[in-house]
């Protein structure tokens, strides 16, 4: 099995989950896997050599996971993360028709669809986004929907919430940002008001929906995520709580394209045998200890 991305924040989750149910993996990323059993492949997906090395003869499923996942960044570098995201889907995809890999699951986000009509997002939202970053994981999407329907390819999309957990204290998303500046006293800035709302889902708990949908060949788009959405503010407050620091805001202006409210269904996940495990206090807890140690180290 071949996990693209593997060595990055969620991938290494993934590849963990993936062998303790006992499946080989070939991992490809920038960097090496963390953990040295794992064959590892170093390039970046773009390079065709690359990609022809690490979709051997054999392989049984692929977990594309690796992509260029900023909004901001796609924004300013729409042309990038095209490149990044569909460019390198389209490229894999092909050569899994053409070596015969009957599995493929690629972790995509509730940000194609872009905000629902009602306030809920599910699988039968409308696609809508409104970044190019949404945009390029809506392409990939249909890619795979094609490649699905022509070729004896199955297809799985998973569409991830906001993922946090631990190995991701040095990215730079909300919840990294809140740990760090807990951490240091410093204070964290908020776009917009911060009642904008998130679904917050711990990493291991998408690592085990990555193995259900490998397992029991998940099929057409799933919503993975907690199910219950959170404002900002209440994100910081529970920051506030777990690591017992004041935690000082600062509220700058809104970004463009930003969705306002993200509240999603998981109903589907949950009939297929999904359930998440990890509390946001637990969670939280468990980055902070990271965060800490890794400051503690000095790394």
């Amino acid at each position: 099995m071949l996990v693209t991305g593997g060595a990055g924040f969620i991938g290494t989750a993934v590849v963990r989950a993936l062998r303790a149910a006992g499946h080989r993996v070939t991992v490809v990323d920038r960097s090496p896997p963390r953990d040295p059993e794992v064959t590892g492949i170093v390039g970046d997906l773009q390079d065709p050599d690359v990609r022809c090395a690490a979709v051997a003869d054999g392989t049984d499923a692929i977990v594309h996971l690796a992509a260029a996942t900023s909004v901001v960044g796609s924004i300013s570098a729409p042309d990038r993360v095209f490149a990044d995201n569909v460019a390198v889907t389209a490229a894999l995809l092909e050569l899994a028709r053409v070596r015969r890999v009957p599995q493929f699951v690629l972790a995509s986000t509730n940000a194609v669809v872009g905000g629902a009509a009602d306030g809920v997002i599910t699988e039968q939202s409308p696609l809508r986004p409104l970044t190019p970053y949404g945009g390029t994981k809506a392409a990939c999407e249909m890619l795979l929907s094609a490649y699905g329907g022509s070729y004896d390819i199955a297809p799985c999309v998973l569409r991830l919430t906001n993922v946090y957990g631990v190995g991701m204290s040095n990215k730079d998303s909300i919840v990294a940002r809140l740990m760090r500046a807990a951490l240091s006293g410093a204070t964290v800035q908020i776009y917009g008001d911060g009642e904008q709302r998130r679904d917050f889902i711990y990493v291991d708990d998408v690592a085990a929906a990555v193995g259900l949908a490998v397992e029991d060949a998940w099929a057409r788009p799933i919503i993975v995520g907690s199910g219950a959405s959170i404002s900002v503010l209440e994100l910081v407050d529970a920051v506030r709580r777990v690591c017992t620091t004041p935690l000082p805001v600062e509220h700058v202006p809104a970004r463009d394209g930003e969705m306002r409210v993200v509240e999603v269904d998981t109903g589907r996940a949950r009939a297929l045998g999904f359930e998440p495990r990890v509390t946001l206090d637990e969670g939280l807890a468990s980055l902070w200890h990271e965060v800490r140690e890794t400051w503690d180290r000095g790394a």
